[in-house]
């Protein structure tokens, strides 16, 4: 990489002041430095529009606004889109953290986290500055086809940034399991990529018409999900899922598991 952990330019935005120093702290251990501090998150976004940095570190509860009205923000803005967020929490509940998975944060640490927590989240930061392309020993990444299935318009520009960092060139999209039925008739792809919870079918059941009823049941199908009930993800494991991955996920494993995955369907 040409981009080092002391070269990440990071905005830290915290109303505590104890929680500000021993998040500067861990981050000064692995080498980080140039760090901005904010208490509020309009502050916080007026820096960004005026020296967009590599790293936003948030917390999810502020006075003005929450984390996930500032990821959203930077999501929404072309110029500020792919700037890397990292969230550091002691929330808990799904329905409070998903928005910020779905959003495509790098990361979502706990309070209290630790060393190694931050060092993933920071060498993962790293990989989507300064990505490495895929390598196949008889694949050409620009030649792939994927098709991205995920409800979320965001969640689908993260994985679609993380793909195309990879060296994939040829992406396309369906917002929802039902509406990739007709493009798999249509299309052949060298990967599908799917969320599972979506609103009209989800991933298990599209991974199933995948496996039963498509010209394609052999086409490697990765599922990146924010799910954690371990009885549906059985489900969507019985499916034919050829592979789980969290969200927030670490571009460095899913660079390994599409690899891999790619690898063994030659």
């Amino acid at each position: 990489m040409n981009i080092e952990l002391q070269d990440l330019n990071v905005i830290l935005v915290e109303p505590s002041v104890s929680q500000q120093k021993m998040i500067t702290r861990f981050l000064q251990a692995q080498g980080v430095s140039k760090i901005s501090y904010y208490t509020e998150g309009s502050n916080a976004l007026d820096a960004i529009y005026r020296d967009p940095p590599d790293l936003v570190i948030s917390t999810l509860y502020m006075a003005d606004m929450t984390g996930t009205d500032l990821i959203h923000s930077i999501r929404l803005d072309p110029e500020l889109e792919n700037i890397v967020f990292m969230l550091i929490s002691s929330e808990t509940r799904m329905q409070a953290l998903d928005p910020i998975r779905q959003a495509g944060a790098v990361a979502i640490l706990p309070k209290p986290f630790s060393e190694t927590q931050l060092r993933a989240a920071l060498y993962s930061t790293l990989e989507l500055i300064d990505p490495q392309e895929l390598k196949l020993e008889d694949l050409v990444a620009e030649e792939l086809t994927v098709l991205i299935v995920d409800d979320s318009r965001m969640a689908r520009k993260h994985i679609r940034r993380v793909l195309e960092s990879m060296g994939i060139e040829k992406i396309e999209e369906a917002d929802d399991g039902s509406a990739a039925i007709p493009m798999l008739q249509e299309n052949y792809y060298d990967l599908v990529v799917t969320d599972y919870n979506m609103p009209e079918m989800d991933g298990d059941k599209l991974v199933e018409h995948i496996r039963k009823n498509s010209n394609q049941a052999s086409v490697p199908v990765l599922m990146v999900t924010s799910e954690e009930n371990d009885v549906r993800l059985a489900a969507a494991r019985q499916s034919g899922v050829s592979a789980l991955a969290d969200k927030p996920f670490e571009p460095g494993n899913i660079r390994a598991l599409i690899t891999q995955l790619l690898s063994e369907n030659l």
